[in-house]
């Protein structure tokens, strides 16, 4: 059942190679475990020989200790990478033909989720390049596509998931512009996150990605904090903007230590200048709030945002209690729904990708003012895909739920 079964749909698609087929299923395991914001420094993680024999890496040993080590970013001389004369995709890395990846091959539950060590590399159109993963990130909309829940939009099956992606570009297309091999990137593969997301996703080895997507990684980030970022922030950024936040508003932020509520906070107060940030939790998380940038940290367990007398120019529900959210908004004021009924004034919108915003986030980034948060469970190692998933639909975790290294 969660096997590429179909091996003449796969050909059509030119795609997937079904030779060779080897598949690895993962326990869950989610034991309890105290859940912190991360300190904002490198934290070194490899895949033991005996968490996943199998999980070999055949890069080049050069670009193996590019992934690996925390040092800054190399950088080729601008002029070393001329558009090459054909349309045909150049590379100097050593691409092999065929890469691991996880895919599942029907919609369903975490079970459908199958390890493959024989997927084909995808091909680099014009305007794409070629990234050797080195971390990936899981957002709502990852567990949402595998159960089928826009399954009318999406790509064809069989699918490698994955929207966020950090790594090394290895490959660069004909139409590129300002992407070099050896840059150090991040971004959210897909422009449009329910529309026809990629078939090959960040799960694996290697992902083509359109170079507007992508921006250079923050320096000071290793790959597995850059990682967490682009969907994240990217939602956090153009809710904010359509609401029309600006300098000296209020907000209230509803589910705050999330992957998005988290970035909510820190770009309210220290990219647009809030003059006031409130933000709902448990009781555990209070204190990651209130280190986030938060003013006032609600403890929802204790008592109802809905009830206390205070009133917000801005309301970002990001856990879907539209029907409370439009009863502490100030008159005139905008009420962002990411999940949920929407009530007037109330809206929703899916994040459209864009590298641009995380270029211009960089300096915020950089400088420390925006951090990102990287759940103390994680990083989860390739070898637990499966468990990684499991986590994320708890509902629970604090900032992202990442996977590195890859593979």
């Amino acid at each position: 059942m969660g096997r590429l079964s179909t091996t003449d749909k796969l050909a059509d698609k030119n795609q997937f190679n079904t030779q060779k087929k080897t598949t690895t299923t993962m326990e869950p395991i989610l034991s309890a475990t105290t859940l912190q914001l991360r300190p904002h420094h490198h934290h070194p993680h490899s895949l033991s020989s005996s968490s996943l024999s199998t999980l070999k890496l055949t890069t080049p040993r050069s670009l193996r200790q590019k992934l690996s080590s925390p040092v800054s970013p190399l950088r080729v001389s601008a002029n070393s990478q001329a558009a090459p004369a054909s349309t045909e995709a150049k590379s100097t890395y050593s691409v092999p033909s065929q890469m691991k990846a996880w895919v599942y091959g029907e919609y369903g539950s975490v079970d459908v989720l199958k390890f493959d060590s024989s997927v084909s590399v995808p091909p680099v159109k014009d305007d794409q390049v070629l990234v050797k993963v080195a971390a990936a990130a899981l957002n709502p909309v990852d567990f949402k596509r595998r159960l089928g829940k826009f399954k009318a939009t999406d790509s064809p099956l069989p699918t490698v998931p994955g929207y966020d992606v950090a790594g090394v570009v290895v490959k660069v297309g004909s139409q590129v512009k300002s992407l070099k091999e050896g840059d150090e990137v991040y971004g959210n593969i897909n422009e449009k996150a329910l529309e026809g997301p990629k078939q090959f996703g960040s799960f694996a080895e290697y992902t083509a990605v359109e170079e507007k997507l992508l921006a250079l990684k923050p320096k000071n980030l290793d790959f597995a904090q850059a990682a967490g970022l682009p969907l994240a922030i990217q939602t956090a950024y153009e809710g904010l903007e359509r609401a029309g936040f600006s300098d000296g508003k209020s907000i209230l932020v509803l589910g705050g230590a999330g992957g998005v509520g988290s970035l909510v906070i820190q770009l309210a107060k220290h990219v647009f200048g809030a003059s006031r940030v409130a933000a709902t939790s448990s009781t555990g998380k209070l204190a990651v709030l209130k280190s986030l940038g938060a003013d006032l940290a609600i403890d929802y367990t204790k008592e109802n945002f809905e009830d206390l007398p205070d009133k917000y120019d801005v309301v970002y529900d990001t856990v879907g209690q539209g029907d409370k959210a439009v009863k502490v908004v100030k008159e005139g004021g905008s009420v962002v729904v990411l999940t949920g009924a929407v009530i007037p004034p109330g809206f929703r919108f899916v994040v459209t990708a864009n590298g641009a915003v995380l270029e211009k986030l960089n300096p915020s980034l950089e400088s420390g003012k925006v951090k990102p948060v990287v759940d103390s469970k994680g990083p989860f190692p390739f070898a637990k895909v499966v468990e990684a998933f499991s986590y994320i639909e708890t509902n629970r975790a604090t900032g992202k739920v990442v996977i590195h290294p890859i593979p």
